[in-house]
């Protein structure tokens, strides 16, 4: 998969935030970048993990920028029409198609759906999820198998977030 600028939804955000590992992002060979309806997101439905966001973006990891153009608002109000998605869902992806960037978020399936329903199904969206993060930080050598699988073991058992995978080591090769 092609992948420049990736643009991270909530989903995947707070995966890396609850386990205090957002230097793994700041580590990924391509720069991750959150909308600001994305960190209102999750001050509002994660309060708990602001402080990590903020200290994420003080550190350089990943970077804040907001939908400014009239393209990206016009796609982020079509989004909008069925009330399936949040704006921090709606900014992320008009963000994306927008600047041709990817995007990182967990519900793919839903995602799709919801660009099919706003008749942008002809613009092309690259997505990247948790795993396949992962297993991009395994192969640039940034984590080994043996801590990835820790992490996603973590996220099971303390972080209600299951891969449906025994090992990471199933996914490289």
């Amino acid at each position: 998969m092609e992948t420049s600028i990736v643009i991270a939804d909530t989903s995947v955000l707070i995966n890396f935030l609850r386990i205090d590992r957002m230097d793994l992002i700041g580590a990924h060979p391509f720069p991750f970048i959150v909308t600001d309806h994305v960190a209102e997101e999750v001050t509002e439905s994660y309060a708990d993990q602001r402080g990590r966001l903020d200290a994420a973006l003080a550190a350089g990891h990943l970077t804040q920028q907001s939908i400014d153009t009239a393209s990206e608002v016009e796609i982020f109000l079509r989004l909008g029409h069925r009330g399936r998605l949040g704006s921090g869902e709606r900014s992320a992806i008009a963000v994306a198609l927008h600047r041709g960037w990817t995007l990182a978020i967990d519900d793919s399936r839903a995602i799709k759906r919801a660009i099919e329903e706003a008749n942008l199904s002809d613009m092309q969206l690259p997505i990247l999820r948790t795993r396949d993060v992962m297993v991009q930080l395994i192969e640039a050598g940034i984590i080994d198998i043996a801590r990835a699988d820790a992490i996603k073991d973590d996220w099971r058992a303390n972080h209600r977030f299951a891969l449906a995978i025994r090992s990471f080591s199933d996914l490289i090769g």
